[in-house]
């Protein structure tokens, strides 16, 4: 089942790259595989998927020791402060950077970390462009300044941006969520703060995620099915 759905994924992002002129090797699928065990995410390994992502690092951290090296880690989920150690520590890559205080602490446990596993932090900076109250990240107009300080630390590296659009029947609904996150990284380059990576689009959407520019996806049920 997971082989015909990965084969369905990559049929509908070949097809939004076709449609916006982009390579689909420009876009990374991250196997989210919160709630799925372990044997579920073997098959997926054994499809060639390396990346994938969980949202708490209470699950994530038993598959991560249970399951073989060679994975990429991508922690996707609300990061508590308090949980920083563990997120720098065993993820690759954390997609929800969302404030000072945790950008502060992933710093803090980078230079701790650095001889020992490696340095620095990779993090994407997660900004709230539909603007919900249920939503985590900075808001749009507080994102330059956040940037211009955090890019001086050694120890943290901000690659680039992700966002959580809202869920709707017609996804055509937030392709303006996606543009807009587009539009911010792209002005953003234009004073020197180049960033390259969109994480962005999820099951229900990510078709016109990919066509705004998407590099990075967040799926899980498209790929593994419904979850318990």
């Amino acid at each position: 089942m997971i082989g015909k759905n990965l084969q369905k994924i990559n049929q509908q992002i070949a097809l939004a790259c076709s449609r916006a002129g982009r390579s689909p090797e420009k876009v990374k699928i991250i196997a989210v595989t919160k709630k799925f065990s372990p044997d579920a995410i073997k098959q997926a390994l054994e499809l060639n998927i390396t990346d994938l992502g969980e949202n708490r690092i209470q699950e994530a951290v038993p598959k991560i020791e249970q399951l073989p090296e060679g994975i990429t880690w991508h922690f996707v989920g609300h990061l508590q402060t308090n949980k920083a150690k563990e997120a720098a520590r065993y993820f690759s890559l954390i997609h929800s950077l969302d404030r000072y205080s945790l950008a502060r602490e992933l710093q803090k446990q980078a230079e701790h970390l650095s001889g020992e596993i490696r340095q620095p932090v990779r993090a994407l900076v997660q900004v709230n462009v539909s603007g919900e109250d249920s939503k985590h990240g900075l808001e749009p107009r507080e994102l330059k300044d956040f940037l211009d300080e955090v890019h001086r630390w050694e120890a943290l590296n901000i690659e680039g941006l992700m966002t959580m659009a809202p869920y709707v029947e017609d996804p055509e609904e937030v392709r303006p969520v996606f543009r807009r996150l587009r539009e911010l990284r792209d002005s953003l380059a234009v004073t020197g703060l180049e960033l390259r990576e969109l994480s962005m689009g999820m099951t229900n959407d990510f078709p016109v995620a990919v066509e705004e520019g998407a590099t990075m996806l967040r799926i899980g049920t498209a790929l593994f099915g419904p979850r318990e």
